[in-house]
C-alpha cells in the first residue's frame, strides 16, 4: 500500500482529519463541530479544550474510516484558524479561559489607545498588519490582564501562548509530557508580534504589546518536522503547519508571483503570491507570509480579509432558523429569479479589508413587503461575492496586474449559484478544483515536502485539476446598477457602533 499523507484541518466551525494520496486525492475523512461561544455581543470565543478532544475523535474516525494505522502514514500536517488566541497551563495542559477568536471584537479600546500614540505606521512597517481587533497580540493582552496571575505566570514560562496550530501541535506531540511549544511562521505572520523581514518575534513589538516573552513558542517553518505524533498517529513525524488560508494558497498551487485564489469558508480570503519581496499596500490591504519551506526563502502575500461569509450561512440557519441545513442554502435561493434589491451586510464584527471599519454593524437593506426569506438568503450569498469583488480589486491595484481567473476553494466554492454571480460581478472567470478541501490538502503537501514523499513545488502544481469554470454572463449595465446598490448598503452599514 502506498504510504498516505494526514492533514488535520482546525477551523472556525469545524475540526476535519482528512487522509490523502500522494497524488492530492482524499481516501478518507471526519469532521466534527465546536460550540460558538457568544459572552457578549461582538465577542466570539471557542473551548481550545473541546477543540483538542474533536481532534482526537475524528483523527481517530478517519483512520478507522480508511481501515489504516499510524504505521501507513508517511507524515501529519496542521492546518487552523489563524489569529485566534489560546492560553494553557504548562504542567496541567489546561486553558486557562476560552480561546478568543478571531473575529472576536472585544479589544476595540485597546485599538484605539494604540492608533492615538501614533504607533499604527510603525506596527504596520514591522508586521504588514494595520491596528485591529483581527490579531492575536492583543487578544492575548486581554488574557494576560484578566485572568487573575496570568501575567505573573506567562513570564515564568508557566502559562503558554499560542494560536491554535501551537495548541494543536503541542498536544499531539506529548503535551504536559514533552509537547512541542512551536508556532509555525505563518500564523506568527498574524500575531503582530512577528517581524515579517526577519521572521522572529520583534522586541519593539513584544514590548509595545506588553507581552512576557516567556510565554511565547518558538517559530518554525511551515514544513520540517517538528517532532513524533503520540496517541493514535503514534510514531508519525508532525512534518507541517499552516494557517489556514496559507495553506489553501499551496494547495492551490499559488507558487509564483501573480496567483491568487478566494477560499470560501467561515470568512472568506483572498491571497495573492507576491514573491520573495513583501509589497507594503496603499489599498487597505495585508501583507503577511504567504509561506516558509523548510530552508527556502519566504515567498510574501497580499491578502484581503472577509470575516463573515460560510458564518452569515450558519447564522441564517441557527439564529433565523429559516434553513435546517447548511446546504440548503442555494435552493432557497433559486427560489427567486433575483434578489429583490434586497443586500445583506454582514459587519457582525465590524468590516474587515479593505474598509477597516470596526464601527460597521450588519444590516439587511432595500426590504419591501414584497420581500421573502428566499431574497434574503440569496442576499447572503451575494455579500460574500460583493466583498470579495472589493478585495480583488484593492489586490489589483496593489499589484498592478490583472487576475485572468480567480481560483477558489472551501466549502461555499461548491455553491455553482454564488459562483456564477462571483464571475459575473467581478467580470473574469471563476475556476473551481476538482478537490475543494484544499486547506487541509495543502497542509498535508508541507508535510509531504518535509519528509521526501514530494520533490519540489512543481511536485505538487502537477496535482491540481480544474472541476468547472464559470464564466461571466452579466452586462456591464447589470453589474454596474448593483454594485451601486451595494455600496449604498455599506454605507448605511458604518458608523453604528460608536
Amino acid at each position: 500500500m502506498t504510504k498516505l499523507l494526514g492533514a488535520l484541518d482546525q477551523g472556525t466551525t469545524s475540526t476535519r482529519f482528512v487522509l490523502i494520496d500522494a497524488s492530492g486525492d482524499i481516501i478518507a475523512q471526519s469532521q466534527r463541530e465546536h460550540r460558538q461561544i457568544y459572552p457578549r455581543p461582538g465577542w466570539v470565543e471557542h473551548d481550545a479544550a473541546e477543540i483538542w478532544r474533536n481532534a482526537q475523535t475524528v483523527i481517530e474516525a478517519t483512520l478507522a474510516k480508511a481501515k489504516v494505522s499510524a504505521r501507513d502514514l508517511s507524515a501529519v500536517g496542521v492546518t487552523n484558524q489563524r489569529e485566534t488566541t489560546v492560553l494553557w497551563d504548562a504542567a496541567t495542559g489546561a486553558p486557562l479561559h476560552n480561546a478568543i477568536v478571531w473575529m472576536d471584537a472585544r479589544t476595540h479600546a485597546a485599538v484605539d489607545r494604540l492608533a492615538a500614540q501614533d504607533l499604527a505606521d510603525l506596527v504596520r512597517a514591522k508586521t504588514g498588519l494595520p491596528l485591529a481587533t483581527y490579531f492575536s497580540a492583543l487578544k492575548l493582552g486581554w488574557l494576560l490582564d484578566e485572568i487573575p496571575g496570568a501575567r505573573a505566570r506567562a513570564a515564568r514560562g508557566e502559562a503558554l501562548f499560542g494560536t491554535i496550530d501551537s495548541w494543536i501541535v503541542w498536544n499531539l506531540t506529548g503535551g504536559r509530557g514533552g509537547g512541542r511549544h512551536i508556532i509555525d511562521a505563518t500564523n506568527a505572520s498574524r500575531t503582530q508580534l512577528m517581524n515579517l523581514d526577519t521572521l522572529s518575534w520583534d522586541d519593539e513589538l513584544v514590548h509595545i504589546f506588553d507581552i512576557p516573552p516567556g510565554c511565547l513558542p518558538t517559530i518554525c517553518s511551515s514544513s520540517e518536522v517538528y517532532g513524533d505524533c503520540v496517541g493514535a498517529l503514534a510514531g508519525v513525524p508532525l512534518a507541517g503547519a499552516l494557517g489556514d488560508q496559507h495553506a489553501a494558497l499551496l494547495g492551490q498551487a499559488c507558487v509564483k508571483a501573480g496567483d491568487a485564489k478566494n477560499t470560501y469558508g467561515t470568512g472568506c480570503f483572498l491571497l495573492m503570491n507576491v514573491g520573495e519581496t513583501p509589497r507594503v499596500s496603499t489599498q487597505g490591504l495585508l501583507t503577511t507570509l504567504a509561506y516558509k519551506l523548510g530552508d527556502a526563502r519566504p515567498c510574501y502575500a497580499l491578502e484581503g480579509s472577509i470575516a463573515i461569509a460560510g458564518a452569515l450561512v450558519q447564522w441564517l440557519r441557527d439564529n433565523l432558523g429559516i434553513i435546517r441545513e447548511s446546504g440548503e442554502i442555494e435552493s432557497l435561493a433559486r427560489s427567486v429569479p433575483d434578489n429583490g434589491d434586497v443586500y445583506f451586510v454582514p459587519a457582525f464584527s465590524g468590516l474587515f479589508a479593505p474598509r477597516w471599519r470596526g464601527d460597521a454593524r450588519g444590516l439587511i437593506a432595500g426590504l419591501t413587503r414584497f420581500s421573502n426569506k428566499g431574497h434574503i438568503a440569496r442576499a447572503a450569498l451575494e455579500a460574500a461575492a460583493f466583498q470579495t469583488r472589493e478585495v480583488l480589486a484593492a489586490m489589483v491595484a496593489d499589484a498592478g496586474v490583472e487576475i485572468g481567473a480567480l481560483k477558489v476553494d472551501g466549502g461555499m466554492a461548491a455553491n455553482d449559484l454564488l459562483m456564477q454571480f462571483q464571475a459575473d460581478i467581478i467580470d473574469a472567470p471563476v475556476v473551481r478544483p476538482r478537490q475543494l478541501e484544499l486547506t487541509a490538502i495543502g497542509a498535508a503537501y508541507a508535510a509531504g515536502l518535509a519528509v521526501g514523499v514530494y520533490k519540489s513545488l512543481d511536485d505538487i502544481a502537477a496535482h491540481l485539476r480544474e472541476s468547472r469554470r464559470f464564466t461571466p454572463d452579466m452586462s456591464p449595465q447589470e453589474r454596474a446598477r448593483l454594485v451601486a446598490s451595494w455600496e449604498k448598503a455599506v454605507e448605511r452599514s458604518l458608523g453604528w457602533a460608536i
